[in-house]
């Protein structure tokens, strides 16, 4: 048997992805498998590398799929593999989670562990409602409890009694919306004031968070009427009525929007990141991604141009990034482009050749390959001109048709393909059961993506209930053709303008 491998139990944090630790993040994407529960957030799943293992074992309130015994087994056999393994869980793995059971488990079977803590989210998500945990003058304690108890249990260890005579401290209470209405009960009648001031903080961290304050006697018929609904916490004490003093993440213009992403993750990471700053809460559901294509005719055309007029044209972020990868493997030697000029559609794709230090030539006045064939003529001398036009195996042929009518010859040079990605297990559920509010479309491509993992009748359920965002005319010929229903297509036709759009249709109502 070979060298048995590691198990790190990583706490994600309770939502926002911001929250992981360097140390979590840093072994997530280096190992060689990942367990991870249904509280974790996706935009960590989706980034996960394609070599790696990924198992979703569930673990949500009243749904555990797979029992935390094949959970154990499972990292002790991937551990004994000798494969290094990261065990992804919500918030923090000792604070109400089963991290302990799993850690103790690995050590009776020999196998070295090591626990990465995490953000629980009985401090971050009063942190984001306002609230905080301790004050000098109101609290000088807090208590964590869990409302759930085990199946195993006929009632809940909670000491409730006690916990109803506590002075100017704090109480956070996890897991307990489908036990609230009792633990009121048990508290109110062991003496805890019924006026008590308390607070609900649903989906703490997430941009989609809600938040409650009422008192002790008012909460379930709070969570009854609001359909709250976990994950949430229950917050008792007097620093509850600091939440209007001490709130900061409620102010922005698209806060709770939830907003399915579409585009490829390889290039969503901004876009991800620009609608959280905006109050969204992006769904990282990638119904397209590339891989690389190695075009032996097109390169060995590329390796023999000669001409002293030559371009080289991209129209995608992809192009650059698949080119350049390409390049580097085959010819080792920047020189191999001197003398090219290029022209590029799109800020995003002149952005990303100048991280390589590759200045743009030519840019149409809009970013779509029609505006190019009938600006670019006009403004360079194409006659005699060699020009290689790289492309993905679904990028239309006006240039290869146009432009050779023009005197320039055409060399295509196809670099990656588009395909449809599986999402990983677990978050298609996750998805049903909390659909989007706005979906961003940003090709054609990525709507017959969504087919590749969901029904049909799945995805008009969703289409039908959110607003559609497109990213311009070709993405919206296809949405239109498809019977789909276009709220905003954007003016200027990039991820901004799309962005533009969707947060001037929400400022408007």
């Amino acid at each position: 048997m070979g060298k048995t491998g590691k198990v790190y139990l990583i706490g994600a944090g309770p939502g926002d992805p911001g929250l992981i630790t360097v140390r979590g993040k840093e072994l997530l994407y280096s190992c060689d498998a990942v367990l991870y529960d249904n509280l974790v957030c996706p935009e960590f799943i989706i980034a996960i590398p394609k070599t790696t293992e990924k198992y979703y074992v569930g673990k949500k309130a009243g749904d555990h799929p797979v029992p935390q015994e094949k959970i154990n087994e499972l990292l002790l056999k991937l551990a004994r593999e000798g494969k290094s393994v990261a065990r992804l869980k919500g918030s923090d793995p000792l604070i109400f989670g089963r991290g302990g059971e799993e850690a103790k488990y690995l050590k009776e079977h020999g196998v070295e562990f090591e626990i990465i803590t995490g953000v629980t989210s009985g401090i971050a998500g009063p942190a984001y409602a306002g609230i905080p945990c301790t004050d000098r003058m109101l609290a000088s304690s807090v208590l964590f409890l869990t409302g759930h108890k085990s199946s195993d249990k006929l009632k809940s260890t909670v000491p409730w009694d006690w916990v109803a005579k506590i002075k100017n401290g704090t109480v956070v209470i996890y897991m307990g919306v489908n036990e609230i209405s009792n633990i009121t009960s048990q508290l109110i009648e062991y003496g805890m004031n019924s006026d008590t001031s308390a607070a609900i903080v649903e989906r703490g961290t997430f941009p989609s968070q809600r938040v409650f304050t009422a008192t002790l006697k008012n909460l379930p018929g709070i969570v009854k009427n609001e359909n709250v609904r976990p994950p949430a916490l229950f917050v008792l004490g007097e620093v509850v009525n600091l939440q209007p003093y001490l709130e900061w993440f409620a102010d922005r213009p698209l806060l709770g929007l939830r907003v399915l992403v579409t585009r490829a993750s390889a290039q969503a990471g901004d876009l991800y990141r620009r609608l959280r700053e905006l109050g969204a809460e992006p769904l990282p559901y990638p119904t397209i991604a590339a891989r690389v294509v190695d075009d032996v005719n097109g390169w060995t055309n590329f390796s023999y141009i000669q001409n002293e007029n030559k371009w080289l044209i991209f129209t995608s972020e992809n192009g650059v990034r698949y080119f350049m990868d390409s390049f580097f493997k085959k010819f080792d030697d920047i020189r191999m482009l001197a003398g090219f000029k290029i022209a590029a559609i799109g800020a995003g794709t002149s952005k990303l050749l100048k991280e390589y230090r590759l200045p743009t030539d030519y840019m149409p006045s809009k970013a779509t390959v029609n505006i190019l064939v009938d600006e670019m003529p006009k403004a360079v001398d194409l006659k005699g001109a060699a020009v290689v036009r790289v492309r993905g195996n679904l990028a239309d042929d006006l240039i290869e048709k146009a432009f050779p009518g023009m005197g320039a010859e055409v060399v295509p040079l196809t670099t990656y393909e588009t395909y449809y990605p599986k999402w990983p297990d677990g978050l298609k559920e996750k998805l049903i059961d909390y659909p989007p509010d706005a979906i961003l479309f940003t090709s054609g491509s990525t709507k017959k993506g969504l087919y590749h993992n969901l029904s049909k009748d799945e995805v008009d359920k969703i289409i039908q209930n959110a607003k559609v965002f497109s990213i311009g005319p070709k993405a919206s010929a296809v949405l239109k053709s498809e019977d789909v229903n276009i709220t905003r297509e954007a003016k200027v036709q990039n991820i901004a303008g799309l962005l533009d759009e969707l947060v001037d249709y929400y400022s408007e109502k």
